[in-house]
């Protein structure tokens, strides 16, 4: 079996859940500040990335991050480029902890727009493709946000996804579709009926070869994305936290069957760098525990 067919079984077959390490240029001093590290920490964004690597680096290499609770890991493409412990990110990731390579490819958010806010246009998309493939990665991750409940807008968001992901698919790696709805949406319940309808409606297009992923936001009424669950076409349906602290994600992902975990703020809640190894450790496997348990419904 081809390692890109190991890992699609590891994904669709096995318990666990999936850690997204990719906050990128615009998120990285504010997860370090949540880490402990303050600005003055580096001098420009060279420095800065090498900083946050070693945050990454410490999480990926702890005794508790490995393929038998975490069954993948979103990489944004400045981590995929660096190493670990002497291998490329992604072939430590898989070769070392058994855990499967995501690349976040998009390139942030446009402004607001009629309650939504699409992808902004990522003309080098083919080279980064190119790249991720030679770097072994198995899949990619892309981000909108949808604020209200705007059937036309919403539409729109996810024809975009759907219309970038097609692309990924076509170069041989399997996207995540995520448009995430905002939980301090006034409508956010009417915001994912809207997204539901418009998600079946392109994943009914899709020919049988054409996988995806979904990584949606914890919804308001239990196993409401269970059809997107069942679905030929989709791979795995994956819950962002959006903002929910660690206890409230875990208890509203429990309730979802057949969804896991994509969390990223909630991962990483309570790790700093002045933590000894112990205790940082120790933390890391409490919250890796936690979430695979919420996982496992």
């Amino acid at each position: 079996m081809s390692r890109f067919e190991q890992q699609k079984q590891k994904i669709r077959a096995e318990g666990g859940f999936i850690a997204a390490l990719d906050q990128s240029g615009g998120s990285t001093p504010k997860a370090l500040g949540l880490y402990g590290v303050k600005p003055d920490a580096w001098t420009d964004e060279e420095g800065m990335y090498r900083v946050v690597h070693q945050m990454r680096t410490r999480i990926i290499t702890s005794p508790a991050f490995t393929g038998k609770r975490l069954i993948g890991a979103i990489l944004f493409e400045n981590t995929m480029d660096r190493d670990i412990e002497g291998q490329p990110t992604a072939d430590y990731l898989w070769n070392v902890k058994g855990v499967v390579p995501f690349l976040k490819v998009d390139k942030g958010l446009e402004d607001e727009k009629d309650g939504v806010q699409l992808m902004k246009p990522m003309p080098q998309l083919d080279a980064l493709l190119k790249k991720a493939v030679a770097k072994n990665i198995f899949g990619t991750k892309m981000r909108s946000v949808i604020k209200l409940a705007n059937p036309a807008a919403i539409k729109a968001v996810v024809k975009q996804q759907f219309e970038i992901g097609k692309q990924i698919i076509a170069a041989g790696l399997v996207p995540i579709i995520e448009p995430e709805v905002d939980i301090k949406s006034p409508q956010k319940a009417e915001a994912e009926k809207l997204l539901k309808a418009a998600l079946l409606e392109e994943l009914n297009q899709l020919n049988p070869q054409q996988i995806v992923m979904l990584k949606l936001t914890l919804p308001e009424v239990d196993d409401f994305y269970s059809d997107m669950v069942a679905h030929k076409n989709v791979l795995k349906v994956v819950a962002l936290s959006g903002g929910y602290h660690l206890p409230e994600a875990n208890a509203r992902l429990s309730r979802q069957h057949g969804m896991v975990a994509s969390f990223s703020r909630a991962l990483a809640e309570g790790l700093t760098a002045q933590q000894s190894d112990a205790d940082f450790n120790a933390k890391l496997d409490a919250t890796i525990e936690s979430i695979y348990q919420a996982s496992k419904t």
